[in-house]
């Protein structure tokens, strides 16, 4: 249950950019495939894990989940959100770059306690 814990953290940060009214939006710069590695450094999650994650018009998603995820990548690289499994809540907070790589942090409360940082590299 861990590692699908730790999967799900990115997840949270990722919510779509808002449309201008009347005009269609252009594609997501943040749009594609990303490698994204979790990296516990305290608490009694599991030490790392790397997954694949798609990003389809600023909206991250990832099949076979069974969590609550809020949130998402804004047009400028921004991610904040939150990540839920029953009673454990993770809050996801980091940046997407023009150049395919990202980083940021994340801290789990309830049933986890744990906290640590993410790496994230655009593979397509």
């Amino acid at each position: 249950m861990t590692s699908r814990f730790a999967l799900a953290l990115l997840l949270a940060g990722m919510s779509p950019a808002a449309a201008a009214p009347r005009q269609a939006a252009p594609p997501d710069r943040f749009d594609g495939t990303w490698s994204v590695e979790i990296i516990t450094e305290t608490g009694s999650c599991d030490r790392a894990y790397r997954y694949p994650v798609r990003i389809e018009n600023g909206r991250a998603r990832f099949i076979g989940t069974a969590f609550v995820v809020e949130g998402g990548v804004t047009r400028n690289g921004a991610i904040r959100g939150s990540i839920s499994n029953g009673a454990a809540t993770a809050d996801v907070r980091g940046r997407l770059d023009r150049n395919g790589f990202g980083a940021g942090t994340w801290v789990a409360s309830g049933a986890l306690s744990c906290r640590g940082h993410w790496n994230a590299e655009r593979r397509g």
